[in-house]
């Protein structure tokens, strides 16, 4: 796997973070690792984006590379045709990260929303850009009531356009889980079919840079160059079955 497409059933569900304990756990396993952003919204021209904010966490030996810039939070086809900026199209973005996966053992391309987000006026989105590099794709999944029916929708439109969906993460495990979290947990790789492979504690990002670049093994599975455990993580979190009185 030299390619890692990431992204999420929506936003704000903790896409960069997850990207950025990737980045962390594979450069403590000795890979060199590069982080695309292909459209970075909401963010002014002088404003640190999501890929700077790998390179923050992760650390410098990233590589971090930004396509596209729109000032207006929306989605990237939306922002630039207001902007009056050029779009990007999946041809641009597996380009790149074709380039980027010459010199670096892994590439994580972060996207931008959800899968189907558009990123240009033909309607073309993240999965296209994942169809021609014929890469994996991470879904990012929030922890409480709803994520069953997005990460689930998600799987099927990734399964529908022929990509694998490599994995799930929670990207915000919350330190008091509700009883829906805790219930998804087993829910969630029932539903979408997609296995978990990790849970990233809610406030890691503000973790001290060197503290979290050593703790993020801890959180991602050895699929994801870490050393968690999605059977001790249900044994911790998940609720007893009831019984029959």
């Amino acid at each position: 796997m030299s390619v890692l497409v990431v992204s999420g059933t929506g936003t704000e569900v903790g896409k960069t973070v997850v990207t950025s304990a990737i980045a962390a756990a594979a450069v403590a396993a000795g890979r060199s690792v590069a982080v695309l952003k292909p459209a970075q919204t909401g963010v002014g021209p002088d404003e640190p984006g999501d890929a700077a904010e790998v390179v923050r966490l992760a650390g410098p030996a990233v590589t971090a590379v930004e396509l596209a810039r729109y000032p207006e939070p929306l989605a990237p086809d939306t922002a630039a045709r207001r902007a009056g900026l050029p779009t990007l199209s999946p041809s641009d973005i597996a380009e790149a990260a074709r380039e980027l996966s010459l010199h670096h053992d892994l590439v994580l391309v972060e996207g931008a929303g959800g899968l189907l987000v558009r990123f240009d006026e033909a309607g073309h989105t993240l999965a296209d850009a994942a169809v021609l590099l014929g890469a994996p794709v991470l879904v990012v999944a929030a922890a409480g009531l709803g994520t069953l029916n997005s990460a689930t929708l998600t799987a099927e439109a990734l399964r529908a356009r022929g990509l694998a969906p490599l994995g799930l993460v929670i990207g915000s495990w919350p330190a008091s889980p509700d009883l829906a979290s805790r219930c998804n947990l087993a829910d969630l790789p029932t539903s979408s079919g997609i296995p978990l492979l990790g849970a990233i504690p809610e406030g890691s990002a503000a973790l001290p840079p060197p503290l979290f670049r050593t703790t993020s093994p801890t959180w991602l599975s050895p699929t994801l160059s870490g050393t968690w455990s999605p059977d001790s993580f249900l044994t911790t979190w998940a609720p007893p079955v009831p019984t029959d009185a």
